[in-house]
């Protein structure tokens, strides 16, 4: 009986040793399958860890297995994996089991970076201003950032050269599309406000792999990093699907208070040039409606609603927009007046009070403004933005100029109140100084 035992229990340590090394084997595959290993042990390390120890993608700063695990200065540069019967290693070399090492490996080199995605329409002449708004936001921003251009097919070959001109700032990707629209009703949706503006009634049918999206007119500047408005999305409850600002603060000023033919959200309305959305909840959204007690898709109820209230609408897919979440108000988040500030803020006397209390988060030069002379304010912060390049020098030398030029616009109630325009900017300025060169 012993010796049915003895035999039993070496059967059982053969079997656990035989397992072992079969899942150590098993890793070794799987760390060789994400991405390769070199001839040499260093190589391996290298495929996963930047030149300095810094992962791949900005701010990840990822110092491999080996600085979570204590190593000593004796240990080389790199750790040394390999199936040894007896668990020894070279006085010089940290180990590590194989397959717990070899599962760290594959976890963080299959981490995706995550990049903040900005759409943007661009029809007829705005090819210098949607220019200077994506200028803007690669100056601030620390993510990565992926751009998505709907524009005009006579456009698409200067956004290219432009485009391509910035890349060795090895911060951003683009994609470029042609503009689209249902084909029933296809001219009437392209001229429904300005041109092609509705086109991002459709983004979320259109990017169908893109998650969350922001979407913004062409005369938008970021005067703080795109990352913060991107941060928002982390603030929806489980039914809001989007976000904007109101229209107006004033209700004795607003439009949709006292002039709209059709429902609007809240009291004012709101204004849909600067629009986040977690499209994924788009796309799945049931919404409710006055055309029928069938609630409907997204990619369902614009068509209805058009041939609705087509006679009644004057700011195009904005007002749909609002009818829409009239609706479904619990799907929407609001956020203050200083992410879409607009001449409607000051050109009556100050009404936006966060931008008075922590300064304009984003500029929104509607009605045209950055190329008049009916609000100087505006003009000064776009030609500013417009002409500097993304050496340091020049955007750090952009403050005493362009502060300058908007005392010069005291005269008018916008420029009555200029601090405003750069002290949120005049951080940026400062943090972007302050972050280390390669992270700018």
């Amino acid at each position: 009986m012993r010796r049915y035992l003895r035999v039993v229990v070496l059967c059982l340590a053969c079997g656990f040793c035989s397992l072992l090394y079969a899942f150590s084997q098993l890793a070794v595959s799987l760390e060789e399958g994400a991405g390769g290993v070199g001839g040499k042990p260093q190589a391996a390390a290298a495929s996963w860890l930047g030149g300095d120890g810094r992962g791949a993608g900005r701010g990840v700063g990822s110092a491999g297995p080996a600085a979570h695990h204590g190593r000593s200065d004796r240990c080389k540069e790199f750790s040394l994996c390999y199936w040894n019967p007896y668990w020894m290693l070279p006085s010089d070399v940290c180990g590590m089991n194989c397959f717990w090492e070899a599962a760290f490996r594959y976890g963080v080199k299959m981490q995706p970076v995550e990049r903040v995605h900005l759409a943007v329409v661009a029809c007829g002449e705005r090819l210098e201003e949607t220019v200077t708004m994506l200028k803007s936001a690669l100056i601030f921003s620390i993510k990565p950032l992926q751009f998505h251009i709907f524009a005009e097919d006579q456009l698409h070959d200067s956004f290219k050269g432009i485009l391509d001109s910035w890349s060795f700032l090895q911060t951003f990707n683009y994609s470029l599309y042609p503009i689209t629209f249902p084909s029933e009703n296809a001219a009437e949706w392209k001229k429904l406000f300005k041109p092609c503006a509705s086109q991002r009634l459709f983004l979320p049918l259109i990017l169908k792999e893109v998650d969350s999206l922001l979407y913004v007119d062409t005369d938008i500047l970021f005067l703080r990093p795109i990352d913060d408005i991107w941060a928002l999305l982390k603030k929806f409850n489980s039914t809001q699907i989007a976000a904007m600002a109101p229209e107006h603060e004033e209700p004795r000023i607003g439009w949709y208070n006292r002039f709209a033919r059709h429902p609007y959200y809240g009291k004012t309305g709101v204004n849909s040039g600067v629009m986040l959305m977690n499209m994924t909840r788009m796309r799945r959204k049931y919404f409710k409606n006055d055309m029928t007690t069938v609630r409907l898709r997204w990619g369902d109820i614009l068509m209805p609603l058009l041939k609705k209230y087509k006679l009644n609408i004057t700011w195009g897919d904005q007002d749909l927009l609002n009818i829409i979440f009239f609706h479904n108000p619990e799907s929407l988040f609001v956020f203050p007046c200083q992410w879409n500030y607009r001449p409607d803020h000051c050109i009556y006397g100050s009404n936006c009070q966060e931008a008075e209390e922590e300064g304009i988060f984003i500029l929104h030069g509607n009605r045209g403004v950055y190329h008049d002379d009916k609000q100087p304010a505006f003009r000064a912060i776009y030609e500013a933005l417009r002409n500097c390049s993304f050496e340091d020098d020049s955007i750090h030398s952009l403050l005493k100029p362009l502060e300058l030029e908007l005392q010069k616009t005291v005269h008018t109630y916008c420029g009555k109140i200029y601090k405003i325009f750069i002290k949120q900017l005049t951080k940026s300025i400062q943090d972007r100084y302050d972050r280390p060169p390669k992270e700018r």
